[in-house]
């Protein structure tokens, strides 16, 4: 049986709006699922090919509607948006998704009466902090996905290097969803093994240099060779909602608007934080060495000179 009585509306119908769909179906995670799109067919389209695949994983009502949706719903997960184009800078794209962000997050207010935000569209951090000052709801109330999916990555590139199972590689990225993101090294383990003595116990030279510049380069590598990244982001939206609903706790990287923990105010970025019912229970401080906290700074000051260029909007 799908998860009691849960309700995901997925606004966005695109490549990640659809793996996403797709994934929560295969995992049963839910038992009614909207998806919304201004291109009316196509939405109707992918929850009519979910449904006809439904036999093989469990009853779930999948359809697709509009805005009026959002009621009663557990989470809203807003994948829509422009991508990036050749040529266009990161605060091009910034604008036209502040734009198209504000327009949603109006529709989507006229009928919210519950429920967690989740924000997937890029660039992430700049419309999560949006989308939580213009909803007037409280900061775990909106969370973006964050650096989830570079921390999956990151952990994905040491797994293979190793050889281990990567469940058994801990690890964040954290900071902006973005070129200053950062791996926080001090606090990577491997079973319980910190990552540094890992690799000396085992005589094993890792470049960790070239590890974070796969890990950034990572979505760039996949556009090239296939046009767009979906499926890892939709099983990072999977991890995130499932965390959600069925109260988890979790501890994650999400993005989520700071106030006061790193000495950091006034900015969406992703720190760990614990994942559950509330949405973003509450944000861990973890030990960071002194260069680890100078770039972690340093990120959420490169976000915010994107918000200031974008505030007024």
């Amino acid at each position: 049986m799908a998860g009691k009585g849960f309700k995901v509306a997925i606004i966005g119908c695109g490549f990640v709006g659809a793996s996403a769909a797709f994934a929560m179906s295969i995992n049963n995670l839910v038992s009614e699922m909207v998806l919304i799109d201004v291109n009316k067919e196509k939405a109707y389209g992918e929850a009519l090919d979910i449904n006809h695949g439904l036999s093989f994983v469990g009853q779930m009502n999948v359809y697709s509607g509009d805005y009026s949706d959002c009621k009663d719903c557990d989470i809203i997960v807003v994948t829509a948006g422009a991508n990036r184009k050749p040529g266009e800078t990161r605060l091009d794209l910034a604008k036209k998704n502040v734009s198209i962000m504000k327009d949603i997050t109006a529709n989507i207010m006229k009928h919210y009466n519950k429920g967690v935000i989740l924000v997937v569209s890029n660039p992430v951090d700049i419309l999560t902090y949006m989308v939580q000052k213009w909803s007037g709801l409280p900061a775990n109330k909106v969370i973006g996905s964050g650096t989830v999916l570079d921390s999956s990555r990151f952990r994905n590139h040491i797994a293979g290097i190793l050889n281990v199972d990567v469940k058994n590689v801990h690890g964040y990225i954290i900071g902006e969803h973005g070129d200053s993101q950062l791996p926080v090294w001090s606090a990577t383990h491997i079973a319980g093994t910190k990552f540094d003595s890992y690799i000396s116990k085992n005589n094993i030279a890792v470049d960790k240099d070239k590890i974070i510049a796969d890990v950034k380069t990572a979505g760039g590598v996949i556009i090239k060779n296939k046009g767009a990244t979906y499926y890892g982001i939709a099983l990072s939206i999977n991890r995130i909602c499932e965390s959600l609903l069925k109260n988890y706790n979790t501890i994650m990287p999400i993005g989520t608007v700071v106030n006061g923990p790193y000495g950091i105010s006034d900015v969406a970025l992703s720190v760990p934080a614990v994942v559950n019912g509330n949405g973003c229970e509450k944000i861990l401080e973890i030990d960071l060495t002194d260069a680890e906290l100078k770039a972690l700074l340093y990120s959420a000051d490169q976000v915010k000179l994107v918000l200031d260029e974008v505030k007024n909007i």
